[in-house]
C-alpha cells in the first residue's frame, strides 16, 4: 500500500490558485461574519470555561436547539416533489379559475404523499390512507387540493375529527395503537363502512408506491363562472400507472422507506409520475335529486361520468426536505377566484382547521414561506408577527384611506351568493345511505381481492375484546353485504345471527 504525504497549506493555496481544485465559500454565522474555528469552543485558558463571548458556539447551539418544528398532528410522515400541471380542457363555462382557461397552459405545483396516523418517521408502509395534497402556484394566486387516495373518508362532520384522530392515535396510557379504541370508535360511526371496506383492500389500504394510487379532492367543490353561474364539482387524479397495491405478506417486506425511494428514484431515473385531472360536475338540481346527501364526504358520485381536464407530472425532487416538504402547507381554504368550497360540513371544518395547525407549527408568517409563497405579488394590510420577511414600506396600513396607490378591492371577485333557509341547527344529515356503496364495492372486487380485505380486516377487528364492539362492526358489514359479513363473523368469533339482529335495528 502506498502512502501520500499530506500537502502542505502552502502547496494546497498553489493548487486552489491554479484553479485545479475549486474555492469553496467561506464558512459563516448567520450574521454572514465568517467563522474562524468551527471545531474548537474558546475557553478562559487552557482548564478555564468555556465563554460566553463565544458567539459562533452560542449560535450554533441556539439554532440547533430549534431545528424542529412541532410535527403535524396528522399527516406527519410525508414526501413532497415538484411538477408541473397542463391543462387539457377549456373548463371557462364552468369556471373563472385562470389555471383552466385554455388546453395547453401550464401551472407549476408542490405535491406532497404522507401516510396519516403515524410520526415522522414512521414505515411507509401502514395501512392507512394516503394523503394527496397538491399547491397549484396559479396566475391568480395558490390553490391547495388537499384529498386523500380513497374518494371518501370515515366521518362527515369535522365536529368529530378530533375524536376520530385521539381515538385511532396511540393511547395516552401505553402509547400503542390500540384496535380497542379505534373500533370502539367506528362502531359508533356506521357511515365509516364504506371507508374501512375500501381501506382494507390491497388496492387501496397498502399502495406499492406513491406513483401507482390516486388522487382525489374527496369534497364537492362549488365552481363559479365570470357570469356567476354555478355547478358543482369532484376532482380525481388518476394515476397513468395504474392502481397496484401490496398484500399483507409485501407490507411486513417492505422497506421503512419504499414509497420515497420509488419517487424519487423514478423522477431522478427520468421516469416521471403522472396523474390525469379527472372532474365530475353537477348542478344544484341534480345533487339535491340524488338518492343521498351529494355533499356527504362519505360518499361517491358514482356513475356521473368524468372528463379529463389536465395532467400533472412531477420532475423535480426537492433540493432540501425541511424546506420543502416539512415546509409545506396546504389548506382547502387556500383557494382561487371560481373555486369556493360546497356545503359538505367535513369540509368546512377543515377550512378552519387546516390553516390554524399550519400557524400554530410554523408561524403566523407560513405563506411566506418560500414553498408557499404564491408566485403572484402579495398586496394587504397584514403586517408584523415572527418570521416576517416580505419588506414592507409605506405609513398605511389600514383601509378606507384616502392615500394613493393603495391596493384596490376588485368587486367582480367577490364570493358568490346562495340562498340560506331555515332554522340554525345540529342534526344529522336527512339521507345517511350508511351502506350501500360499500356493499357494491365489496361485490366489484375479484375473489382474492375480497378474501384479502376479510383478512386484513379481521386481524384488526379480531384483536378487539369486547364482542359487542366486534358484533356491531360486523352488523355494519353484513348491512353492507350479506356474504361480506357473514364471512368476516367466522373469523372474529362472532354469531352472525345475534349480529344480523343488531343490522336489523
Amino acid at each position: 500500500m502506498r502512502f501520500r504525504m499530506p500537502l502542505t497549506a502552502l502547496a494546497v493555496l498553489a493548487i486552489i490558485a491554479s484553479g485545479a481544485i475549486a474555492q469553496t465559500p467561506p464558512m459563516t454565522r448567520d450574521t454572514g461574519a465568517p467563522v474562524g474555528d468551527n471545531q474548537n469552543s474558546k475557553t478562559a485558558g487552557a482548564d478555564g470555561p468555556v465563554l460566553l463571548e463565544d458567539f459562533n458556539l452560542i449560535e450554533k447551539l441556539a439554532r440547533f436547539d430549534r431545528e424542529r418544528v412541532p410535527e403535524r398532528v396528522v399527516h406527519a410522515r410525508g414526501t413532497g416533489a415538484g411538477g408541473v400541471f397542463v391543462a387539457s380542457t377549456d373548463l371557462s363555462q364552468y369556471t373563472r379559475a385562470s389555471l383552466f382557461a385554455a388546453p395547453g397552459k401550464e401551472t407549476p405545483v408542490f405535491v406532497r404523499f404522507s401516510t396519516v396516523m403515524n410520526f415522522r418517521g414512521s414505515p411507509e408502509a401502514a395501512r392507512d390512507p394516503r394523503g394527496f395534497a397538491v399547491k397549484f402556484y396559479t396566475d391568480q394566486g395558490n390553490w391547495d387540493m388537499v384529498g386523500n387516495n380513497l374518494p371518501v373518508f370515515f366521518i362527515r362532520d369535522a365536529i368529530k375529527f378530533p375524536d376520530f384522530v385521539h381515538a385511532n392515535k396511540p393511547s395516552p396510557v401505553t402509547n400503542v395503537q390500540d384496535p380497542n379504541r379505534a373500533f370502539d370508535f367506528f362502531s359508533h360511526q356506521p357511515e365509516s363502512t364504506h371507508m374501512l371496506t375500501m381501506l382494507y383492500t390491497d388496492t387501496y389500504g397498502m399502495p406499492k408506491s406513491y406513483r401507482t394510487m390516486d388522487g382525489h379532492g374527496v369534497h364537492a367543490f362549488r365552481l363559479v363562472n365570470k357570469d356567476g353561474k354555478v355547478v358543482f364539482a369532484k376532482f380525481h387524479w388518476k394515476a397513468q400507472a395504474g392502481l397496484h397495491g401490496m398484500t399483507a405478506a409485501e407490507t411486513k417486506a417492505a422497506d421503512t422507506n419504499y414509497a420515497t425511494r420509488d419517487l424519487y428514484g423514478a423522477i431522478k431515473a427520468g421516469d416521471f409520475p403522472k396523474w390525469d385531472l379527472m372532474i365530475q360536475t353537477l348542478t344544484a338540481e341534480q345533487v339535491a335529486h340524488l338518492p343521498y346527501d351529494g355533499f356527504d364526504d362519505t360518499k361517491t358520485w358514482n356513475g356521473v361520468p368524468e372528463t379529463k381536464i389536465g395532467t400533472m407530472t412531477l420532475n423535480k425532487v426537492p433540493d432540501n426536505y425541511f424546506q420543502a416538504t416539512e415546509e409545506a402547507a396546504f389548506c382547502p381554504c387556500v383557494m382561487v377566484p371560481g373555486i369556493e368550497p360546497s356545503p359538505d360540513k367535513m369540509m368546512q371544518g377543515r377550512l378552519f382547521s387546516y390553516a390554524d395547525t399550519q400557524r400554530y407549527r410554523i408561524g403566523a408568517n407560513y405563506l411566506q414561506l418560500p414553498v408557499n409563497r404564491p408566485l403572484t405579488p402579495v398586496n394587504n394590510n397584514n403586517v408584523d408577527g415572527p418570521m416576517n420577511l416580505v419588506p414592507r414600506t409605506g405609513d398605511i396600513n389600514y383601509e378606507p384611506t384616502e392615500a394613493p396607490g393603495t391596493p384596490a378591492q376588485q368587486t367582480e371577485y367577490r364570493y358568490s351568493q346562495y340562498a340560506v333557509s331555515g332554522l340554525t341547527q345540529q342534526t344529522r344529515i336527512g339521507k345517511e345511505d350508511n351502506f350501500r356503496e360499500a356493499g357494491e364495492f365489496y361485490r366489484g372486487l375479484g375473489k382474492v381481492e375480497q378474501d384479502h380485505l376479510i383478512l386484513n380486516l379481521a386481524a384488526d377487528i379480531g384483536q378487539v375484546g369486547d364482542v359487542r364492539i366486534r358484533q356491531t362492526m360486523v352488523s355494519f358489514f353484513y348491512r353492507a353485504d350479506h356474504d361480506y359479513g357473514t364471512r368476516l363473523a367466522k373469523l372474529v368469533n362472532v354469531d352472525i345471527a345475534a349480529a344480523s339482529q343488531v343490522a336489523d335495528r
